[in-house]
């Protein structure tokens, strides 16, 4: 035998134990889970069929993207502005 394969059989088990021995916790935690879940409002139609369905769901991801991709560009133009002013103040040289 491999030590891999002593090691699978370490953390399967180990696994497994984890799992019988936490059962009724991991149960009920799953159904609060579900229940949670029940109560979310989610950004379709249960109705619409279709990439009509994701619509919402898809332009907040572009959104969200976008407002990601302007909050890099403001914070790296920042940097840039500022290394090169702290830079010139104090006679150290940037790299180019």
């Amino acid at each position: 035998m491999n030590l891999w394969y002593i090691l699978y059989f370490a953390a399967g088990a180990f696994f497994v134990y984890y799992l019988l021995r936490y059962r009724v916790t991991i149960i009920k935690f799953v159904g609060e889970v579900r229940v949670e879940l029940d109560k979310c409002s989610w950004p379709w139609d249960p109705n619409q069929t279709g990439f009509k369905k994701y619509k919402e769901l898809r332009d907040s991801t572009v959104v969200v993207i976008l407002s990601v991709i302007m909050l890099a560009g403001y914070v790296t133009s920042c940097d840039w502005i500022l290394g090169h002013l702290v830079g010139a103040l104090t006679g150290t040289t940037m790299l180019k």
